[in-house]
C-alpha cells in the first residue's frame, strides 16, 4: 500500500518571515499559492513590453483617479498571495503603505500569459474568482486577444469576452473603455 505524505502548507505570514530573513531575496521570482511557494515564468521581451503597455495606457486613462499596481502582490487569503501583472486599485491616500491589497481593494486584475497561459488560466482564474475578484483579464499574446472575465461565482466567472483587435472593453467598475490595440500595439 503506498503511503501519501502530507504537504506542510506555508501561510502568508510565514511566507513574509522567509523574506525577512534572507530565505527568499528579490532574485527569487516566486508567489504563494495555495500554500506552496511557485516560481514565476521568465519574463521574455514580449510579455515585458505588454505589461509596460497597458500600464501606460491605464495610468492615461484614470490618471489621479486609480492607482496602477504592477507585479506587486494581493493578499487573497491566509495561504495566497500572487503578484499579478498589473491590478487597478481603489484609491488609498497612503498608496496601501499601512496594509496588504486586498480583494475588496481591486477594481481589475490584469494577467499578461504568453507561457503561462495554463496557469492563468486553470491556478489563478479560479483563485481570483474565489475570492470575489469582480474583474480578471487575461492577454492572451499567442493569440493577440483578450479574455474579459466577469462575474465571479465560487471558482468560476459566469461572463466571458473575447476581445481582439479593433474592439474596445469596457471596464465595468466606471464609465470608460479602452481600445484592445492600446493594450496589445499593433497586428505584427
Amino acid at each position: 500500500m503506498e503511503v501519501q505524505l502530507a504537504k506542510r502548507l506555508i501561510t502568508v505570514d510565514e511566507y513574509h518571515t522567509m523574506a525577512k530573513a534572507g530565505i527568499l531575496t528579490r532574485k527569487d521570482k516566486v508567489e504563494l499559492i495555495h500554500g506552496e511557494i511557485l516560481e514565476m515564468s521568465p519574463t521574455g521581451k514580449k510579455h515585458r513590453s505588454t505589461v509596460i503597455r497597458i500600464e501606460n495606457n491605464l495610468k492615461k486613462l484614470f490618471g489621479k483617479k486609480a492607482l496602477i499596481s504592477v507585479r506587486n502582490p494581493i493578499n487573497i487569503s491566509d495561504l495566497n498571495e500572487p503578484e499579478p501583472d498589473v491590478t487597478i486599485l481603489k484609491k488609498s491616500d497612503d498608496y496601501y503603505h499601512n496594509r496588504s491589497i486586498k480583494p475588496n481593494d481591486i477594481r481589475l486584475v490584469i494577467e499578461v500569459s504568453d507561457t503561462t497561459y495554463h496557469t492563468d488560466k486553470e491556478i489563478k482564474l479560479p483563485l481570483y474568482a474565489s475570492a470575489g475578484i469582480l474583474e480578471y483579464w487575461v492577454v492572451n499574446l499567442q493569440k493577440s486577444e483578450i479574455e474579459v472575465h466577469r462575474f465571479p461565482e465560487r471558482e468560476v466567472y459566469k461572463r466571458i469576452q473575447i476581445a481582439q483587435h479593433g474592439d474596445s472593453i469596457e471596464l465595468s467598475f466606471c464609465q470608460k473603455s479602452i481600445k484592445v490595440d492600446n493594450l496589445l500595439g499593433k497586428l505584427s
